[in-house]
């Protein structure tokens, strides 16, 4: 890894472990706001060993160890080690990441079986703004454990069975399959649904109608399931369109409806009852797993099985677990869905830990995130007080920005202007969603969102173009320079040299808590520490020496923040 704090905590835990008389003492090496490292693991170590910390912080730089590659080290206060990097050891470290098209990140030492199950519409329903933290959240972090080169099997679990497909396919049948597929494929859903739904809730024999058609598709009907999978092609196209639209990875290959795991569904409550687990509850076959229980403090079952003989969305989810663990052969599992979920998911967890299923080789891990608000702090509504639709909230930003991009390079041609806008437009409301701590509730914000300063996506993909246009004004092609030593020698550009060498920790730290948002922060202070590097430090100006160093330098910062953002799966223009 080439950044420089876990180089030297590497090169020190040997000088630790002799201080420790052979055994293994944590150098605990930090970022610091008063040098590029600091050194705190002498403390904690002379206070087990019972001796003066800042004795054994000198023993530690009488080691000689740091003078491989500080330029000034200061043991302060109580035995805290203060050292700043030299420009040799700097330059070093720049030139192993130019050189790397991994930009300095490992690959996984141990390639590992990841599932990650996001998104997650409902067939006959659009796909409305509540999908979206799931989605975007859930590519990047799709995007990001490819990257390390895990195997990564994305599971879209739509929603496509259950009762309401009877009355959706008697409804179906009523309209006529080509006037029903003229709507649904233009992506009206949801008139589609709720026209169904009034026809239920107003007619008695289409109810009739409805129930008798859920009983001919659960026994396999030949000429129902052929309109059932008609109603599902139908919907699975327009969420195509709309992932196309949103640009994440997710593609028909990664569907697995509940329609999957149904047939599945009896040899869990069989295995179940085999492990001794299911009780009868009120006439349910529930689990009670431990440690759970309800408002008056009584144990809280998991119904697997309701009275009628009805399967659930527990079932659905123990089946699930089963199929990745057994036949997908899951290291781990991801289930990027809403934080209402969370006790579900543990009790299913549990359940499956129970059972034998889910074992210690095999982590499962609820993802959750917040909400997404209106300027009233609300969940976010049309005007009409119905939900957002996704599709329109992507085609509502991409006309923001095609204004704001006209407004910015009036020069620029329609068709330059339009990828231009659909970049930004998509990757604003991204980002603004990734930049979030995902577990927090954020304010959508379309001013805020669309800016091209702060934390924002415009900001970034515009740090990105600036420098772009650095090498286009001069007529210079950028991998040109990248064996020019890069030589930072202004604070400005040893800043900068320092957070370029820090992106392996920042994806490290991205992917220790499944959190966005601190890749998401890290990119952003990238874009501003080579915002202060422009303004204080000439580049095509400066003499021949700096001048190339500082080409290769921009060069590296445009490559790993156009990187940091395909990771977000966020696009980094070259012109705006």
């Amino acid at each position: 890894m080439s950044d420089p704090i876990s180089t030297i905590s590497t090169l020190l835990e040997p000088v630790f472990a002799e201080l420790n008389d052979g055994e293994p003492a944590d150098p605990t090496v930090r970022p610091s706001d008063r040098a590029d490292a600091q050194i705190n693991g002498a403390l904690p170590l002379a206070k087990r060993r019972g001796v003066n910390p800042r004795e054994l912080a000198q023993a530690v730089v009488d080691s000689g160890v740091l003078a491989g590659f500080a330029s000034d080290v200061e043991i302060a206060g109580p035995g805290f080690i203060n050292v700043t990097f030299s420009t040799e050891f700097l330059t070093s470290q720049l030139a192993s990441i130019s050189d790397d098209p991994r930009l300095g990140v490992p690959q996984a030492v141990v390639a590992k079986t990841v599932v990650v199950d996001y998104s997650a519409p409902n067939v006959a329903k659009e796909m409305h703004v509540g999908h979206l933290r799931s989605t975007v959240i859930g590519d990047a972090l799709v995007r990001m454990h490819v990257f390390l080169g895990h195997d990564v099997l994305r599971e879209n679990h739509i929603g496509d069975w259950g009762r309401p497909f009877g009355m959706l396919i008697e409804h179906l049948i009523d309209l006529g399959e080509d006037v029903a597929a003229d709507g649904l494929t233009q992506g009206d859903l949801d008139g589609f649904y709720k026209a169904a739904n009034a026809k239920f809730s107003e007619s008695e024999e289409f109810q009739v109608r409805a129930r008798e058609r859920v009983v001919l598709l659960q026994n396999g009907d030949e000429e129902t399931a052929r309109l059932w999978h008609r109603l599902v092609d139908m919907s699975t196209a327009y969420f195509d369109a709309v992932y196309s639209k949103l640009g994440v990875l997710l593609t028909d290959d990664d569907l697995v409806g509940e329609s999957f795991y149904q047939p599945l569904m009896g040899r869990t409550v069989e295995r179940l009852s085999e492990a001794g687990l299911l009780e009868e509850d009120d006439g349910a076959k529930v689990v009670f797993p431990p440690g759970f229980t309800n408002r008056d403090g009584n144990p809280l079952p998991l119904i697997i099985q309701a009275r009628t003989g009805g399967f659930n969305y527990a079932t659905s989810d123990l089946t699930c677990v089963i199929d990745r663990v057994e036949r997908r052969g899951a290291d781990l599992m991801l289930y990027v869905i809403g934080a209402p979920q969370q006790q579900h998911l543990q009790m299913v967890f549990k359940v499956s830990e129970m059972a034998g299923w889910l074992t210690e080789e095999t982590e499962a891990v609820h993802v959750p995130f917040g909400n997404v608000l209106g300027d009233d702090r609300k969940m976010l509504r049309s005007r009409s007080g119905a939900s957002v639709k996704l599709v329109d909230l992507l085609d509502e930003a991409v006309d923001r920005a095609g204004q704001a991009v006209a407004e910015k390079n009036p020069n620029l041609s329609a068709e330059d202007r339009a990828e231009v806008a659909r970049m930004i437009g998509i990757g604003a409301v991204k980002y603004s969603d990734l930049s979030t701590d995902r577990v927090k509730d954020y304010m959508f914000d379309w001013d805020r969102m669309l800016a091209f300063d702060g934390n924002t996506a415009p900001y970034l993909q515009y740090a990105h173009a600036r420098i772009c246009s650095i090498f286009r004004r001069a007529d210079i092609d950028r991998a040109s320079v990248r064996n020019s030593p890069i030589v930072p020698e202004a604070p400005q550009e040893h800043a900068l040299a320092l957070r370029l060498l820090a992106y392996p920790s920042a994806i490290d730290a991205t992917l220790q808590s499944f959190s966005p948002h601190k890749l998401s922060t890290y990119v952003y202070e990238l874009a501003s520490d080579f915002t202060s590097f422009y303004e204080h430090c000439p580049v095509i100006k400066a003499d021949e020496r700096t001048r190339s160093s500082r080409l290769a330098l921009a060069d590296l910062t445009a490559r790993v923040l156009a990187h940091g953002l395909d990771l977000l799966g966020i696009e980094a223009p070259e012109q705006m």
